[in-house]
């Protein structure tokens, strides 16, 4: 990313800080799914949260985003207890896996769909998508069907919904897993430049430890409820 995209995109995004869990609890029925979970993750930082399909790690990021409520423990914004703050009011972006984009929309409202949400004008909030689907290399496809696109494309076209908004934190659950090799390796640099250049704390959800080490500057694994480290 260039230094002038660099600068647009802190100057749209603004200083973002630490996100923690702390002592942060969960049952899955009658069975301790999450236990005594504390992490921290710093502005700018990618923390990957590695461990087994079932071992807690998409409801410890439901928890996160605030889709639901943990049994015990808190989460923590910038200094700030959040546990009880709607979704739609921590101004966290959550991206999926199967990139959850609008088919019947174009790139461009796609982008844009956030941004209409938060009442913006219609027109200013296209003018904003525009220029962050410019910085992606997209600007010339605006006006396609985002299933007319490849699956790089498709998931630059998420990842540019996910910044526009302004979030204060980005929360990523297997992003990359629907891509092919070749594929996920090529988008996972560029992922981390751009992370890293908005400096927003991100939580990073895989299952693929070569990933998190491609993406991550700390790795952490859900092991029986609990984190251990593992860089």
């Amino acid at each position: 990313m260039s230094a002038g995209a660099r600068r647009w995109v802190l100057s749209r995004l603004g200083c973002c800080t630490m996100l923690e869990l702390r002592h942060t609890s969960q049952n899955y029925g009658d069975r301790a799914l999450l236990k005594d979970i504390n992490l921290r993750v710093a502005a700018g930082e990618i923390v990957a949260l590695l461990g087994p399909s079932g071992s807690g790690k998409s409801t410890l990021l439901s928890i996160v985003a605030g889709l639901q409520l943990p049994l015990t423990g808190s989460i923590w914004f910038n200094g700030q207890k959040i546990t009880q703050v709607p979704p739609e009011q921590r101004r966290f972006a959550l991206m999926f896996q199967d990139f959850a984009l609008f088919p019947h929309l174009n790139v461009l409202d796609n982008v844009a769909f956030g941004l209409v949400e938060q009442r913006q004008d219609k027109r200013q909030a296209r003018a904003t998508a525009l220029d962050m689907l410019a910085l992606f290399g997209l600007a010339a496809h605006a006006q396609q069907k985002v299933w007319l696109l490849s699956g790089g494309e498709q998931q630059r076209v998420a990842l540019a919904r996910a910044l526009v908004t302004n979030p204060r934190a980005l929360l990523l659950d297997e992003p990359f897993s629907a891509l092919d090799a070749d594929l996920r390796a090529n988008l996972r640099d560029e992922f981390r430049t751009r992370i890293e250049a908005a400096g927003m704390p991100t939580l990073l959800v895989t299952h693929d430890e070569s990933e998190a080490r491609a993406m991550a500057a700390r790795a952490v694994r859900l092991v029986d409820g609990r984190l251990e480290v593992m860089w």
